[in-house]
């Protein structure tokens, strides 16, 4: 299993193309809204946000807008309004990446120093606020109590999958559900939020909702599923961050939980020592070579792979309308990135 550059992202090129003259749109807003007259809120949020990334979910608005009619050319209120909800959805997930790397006391993120690795845990906290709070200025410009309500929502069950995740941690014997269910929350929500919105912002069907939403959430499990795996078997310059973070910080993630049910006894009490936090020279190093006696790498991506290919029946099975079909298309192999990127 080889390790692709992340900056190729051949998946994802058709979608790219479709919303890349929205994404200019939102990417303008993103900078006029971090502005600040306290100048380490710009130079922070830039920081991470300038460091790269897919931007998948904000695309996911307004490829959700797109399909829904909205045409970029013509329907100029409806794609601002869309490229507003699509900056205040990367604000959102920015607000948790700084949150997460204080919580984690992660020093990578994309391959450059965390902000809190650089500023300090009190300003990563503080600028994660502030980009909450002016996502929320943005929905709220949009004048759909429904969008503003679905986001608000998103918002609440990242938290909920976040705290989920933190119980867990140093659990080995944890369930594949309880796993899916923190991971849904986490991550997928968002996901399914970013596009059901753009749907609803540009005034498509419940129909249409329905399935972005649905299509959203199994995207996000794919997504967040081969992540994980990928924790173990790419490598740095590939993830952006250290390899066995995840192990050094006792999540607990599928390729471990597989791992564990497979296990003796005495892999078992490995697992339970080092994921709670007793770690020492070359367990790192057992670790992986436990994670590939159990063939839990293969198995975890042949599971995110089932989500990507629900996400993309999904899309297959829903009535769009001619115009629209490149950009079904661009979602169809979008989610079938998710589950291969990297790999």
């Amino acid at each position: 299993m080889s390790a692709a550059n992340p900056s190729e992202h051949r998946g994802l090129d058709a979608l790219i193309a479709a919303t890349q003259g929205a994404m200019g749109d939102c990417n303008a807003i993103i900078l006029a809204r971090t502005q600040s007259e306290i100048d380490l809120i710009p130079a922070l949020a830039g920081h991470l946000i300038a460091g790269g990334g897919k931007r998948m979910r904000p695309m996911l608005t307004l490829a959700g807008a797109l399909l829904a009619g909205a045409d970029i050319n013509s329907d100029a209120g409806q794609m601002q309004n869309a490229a507003k909800l699509a900056a205040a959805v990367e604000f959102i997930h920015t607000a948790t990446l700084l949150h997460d790397d204080v919580i984690d006391a992660s020093e990578l993120r994309r391959g450059n120093k965390t902000a809190s690795a650089i500023w300090g845990n009190e300003a990563s906290v503080l600028v994660g606020d502030f980009l909450f709070a002016r996502a929320f200025e943005l929905m709220v410009e949009t004048g759909k109590i429904a969008v503003l309500g679905r986001l608000a929502k998103a918002a609440a069950r990242i938290t909920e999958g976040e705290i989920s995740q933190m119980l867990l941690a140093g659990n080995p014997a944890a369930s594949v559900e309880d796993y899916t269910r923190i991971i849904t929350a986490k991550t997928a929500e968002l996901f399914a939020a970013a596009a059901t919105s753009g749907v609803m912002v540009a005034g498509g069907d419940d129909a249409l909702a329905e399935a972005m939403e649905d299509y959203g959430m199994a995207l996000g499990v794919a997504f967040q599923i081969a992540d994980d795996a990928l924790d173990y078997a790419a490598t740095s310059d590939a993830i952006g961050k250290e390899i066995g973070d995840d192990f050094r910080e006792g999540k607990i993630t599928l390729p471990v939980i597989l791992a564990w049910q497979d296990g003796d006894a005495i892999e078992r009490e490995f697992w339970q020592k080092c994921l709670g936090g007793d770690i020492g020279g070359g367990d790192l190093d057992k670790a992986l070579d436990l994670i590939k006696k159990h063939n839990t790498i293969t198995r975890a991506l042949d599971e995110a792979r089932k989500h990507a290919e629900k996400a993309a029946a999904i899309i297959e099975k829903t009535e769009i309308a001619p115009e629209a079909q490149k950009i079904s298309t661009a979602l169809i192999e979008a989610a079938r990135f998710a589950a291969m990127r990297g790999v």
